[in-house]
């Protein structure tokens, strides 16, 4: 392993395993749907953020810089979006586990939420920018992302797996979709107020 490869996987795993919008979201899906329910979400989901990060090495980001307008849009969508996901999580909050398992987070629905989450973007700015190098091409850092990004989400959706048993009583999931609704608010909020 070369020592430049190695910073960068420190990074690529304290991005990944960190709080975010994507693995609130796939930690409530594997409550409810299960660990082997919640697999196609994050591949699609960690997939989707590893070709941003191609994305953004290959020009995209660039672009995105010359343009503030597009920045400011998208980062307008992504709250929006992510505040309606919260507002459904909290609609839902004492709906029981076994109601919702037909409903969920899909493949798409988990790789669209990568490009309008303001998270992914910063991290993609930040892998090109400080890792991207002859030795270390963005499609590695892709690659390598993709990768580190599987199992610390799957890791939320184990979590939320998990607490599936203890989920069953209804003030507790009532509870559980209130505060992830809120962290989840929260965490888009902050990205872009920063």
């Amino acid at each position: 392993m070369s020592q430049s490869l190695l910073p960068f996987i420190l990074f690529a795993l304290v991005s990944s395993i960190s709080p975010g919008p994507t693995n609130l979201l796939i930690l409530a899906h594997g409550a409810r749907a299960g660990l082997r329910a919640s697999l196609v979400p994050i591949v699609a989901a960690c997939g989707a953020a590893a070709v941003i990060v191609l994305m953004v090495g290959l020009g995209l980001g660039e672009l995105l810089l010359r343009h503030p307008l597009a920045q400011q849009l998208m980062s307008g969508a992504g709250v929006l979006w992510l505040s309606w996901l919260a507002w459904k999580m909290l609609r839902s909050a004492a709906a029981p586990l076994q109601a919702a398992t037909g409903q969920g987070l899909s493949a798409f629905s988990a790789a669209a939420l990568q490009v309008v989450n303001p998270k992914v973007w910063l991290m993609a700015v930040a892998v090109v920018g400080v890792f991207a190098s002859p030795s270390l091409p963005v499609w590695r850092l892709a690659l390598v992302f993709w990768l580190i990004a599987l199992p610390c989400m799957a890791a939320w959706a184990l979590l939320g797996a998990g607490s599936a048993h203890w989920l069953q009583a209804p003030q507790r999931l009532r509870l559980f979709n209130q505060v992830l609704a809120g962290v989840l608010l929260l965490s888009a909020w902050a990205a872009v107020l920063a």
